[in-house]
Parts: C-alpha cells; sequence; structure tokens
C-alpha cells in the first residue's frame, strides 16, 4: 500500500515526524515535524522569552501576526511552553533535590503517580541505578521529609535515595532546535 504524506499544517508543523538531522541522528519519538521558520522563532524566543512578536518577525522575515499564529500552534501542540523561570530561593523555597527511585513494578505508574504531586517538578524515567528521577522544590527539610514519605508510600517503590542540591551553577534552557 503505498503511503500518502501528510499535508502540512499551516504554522510550520507537519503530521509526518522530521527527518534526520544535519548529524545524522533522528530527531527523536513523537518529534514534530518542524520547518526552519518555526525552528528560528523558537530559537529566537530560547533566548530571550518576552522578545516581541514584531521583534522576532523581523529577526525571521515574517510578519508580527503570522508569528504569533505560529508561536500558538506551537504551544498548542505540545512542542513549547512560555513560562517564568524562578529561582526557588527568592521565591521561599530553600530546599532543592533530586530523589533517585527503585521500583518493582510499572514504572509508568509510578511516573505518573509522581508527577501529580505538586512540589515535584521533573519525573524522568531513567536507565542505571534508579529506576526513576525526581525532583522536588520544597520550603524547609520538614517539608522534604514530608514529601519523601508520600514518595515512598507510592505502590512499587522499593527505595529512593535523596540527593540535596548544596548550590546551582547552570541552569539553562536555549538548547537549540534539529
Amino acid at each position: 500500500m503505498a503511503h500518502t504524506p501528510t499535508p502540512a499544517i499551516p504554522g510550520g508543523l507537519s503530521g509526518e515526524p522530521a527527518p534526520a538531522s544535519r548529524n545524522g541522528r533522528s530527531p527523536g519519538r513523537g518529534s514534530a515535524g518542524l520547518d526552519d521558520l518555526s525552528k528560528q522563532i523558537i530559537e529566537q524566543l530560547q533566548e530571550d522569552g518576552r522578545r516581541s512578536y514584531a521583534s522576532i518577525g523581523k529577526a525571521v522575515g515574517l510578519s508580527e501576526a503570522a508569528v504569533r499564529q505560529r508561536v500558538q500552534r506551537l504551544v498548542e501542540a505540545g512542542v513549547m511552553q512560555i513560562v517564568a523561570v524562578t529561582d526557588p530561593l527568592m521565591l521561599g523555597f530553600s530546599r532543592q533535590t533530586m530523589i533517585g527511585i527503585k521500583c518493582g513494578g510499572d514504572l509508568e505508574q509510578v511516573a505518573d503517580h509522581l508527577a501529580a504531586m505538586d512540589e515535584i517538578d521533573y519525573v524522568v524515567i531513567t536507565s542505571g541505578s534508579f529506576d526513576l528521577l525526581a525532583e522536588a522544590v520544597c520550603e524547609d527539610d520538614s517539608h522534604l521529609l514530608e514529601i519523601l514519605s508520600r514518595v515512598r508510600g507510592v505502590p512499587s517503590v522499593t527505595s529512593t535515595e535523596t540527593f540535596v542540591y548544596l548550590k546551582l551553577r547552570k541552569q539553562t534552557y536555549g538548547w537549540g532546535t534539529r
């Protein structure tokens, strides 16, 4: 049976996965097929998330309205989020940790359970010593202890190891596009 290509969606997204990048690597499962203009818009926003649509339009050769529409489509498609990145210490969260978690059951169920906890802002299924890593942002050590009790109470969690952040040296979101 012949393959019929999915038509491009206006705004730089297509239903087809993106082709391999120049370095020969596949862009990954679930990768949105982005055109060069959408990639340029993303890179502009990674440099400065407050950059105006008019400024981005000048940089990439589109009108302000076209940039606004593309950004909206990228957000709706889950390709990107536009958020304020804060310093937890400045907001009263004096304890940040990465929790290594070992499980004896369905990793996806445990990951979903952890992701539903408000204090946990990052959950990833991993290979190596831990099955999952979860980042928690806490008000203080008492709050951390309460979160750890809840994490350890999740069905299938067999053990945890907590890595307390002493000093953040780098945090960036500007990895560009492929």
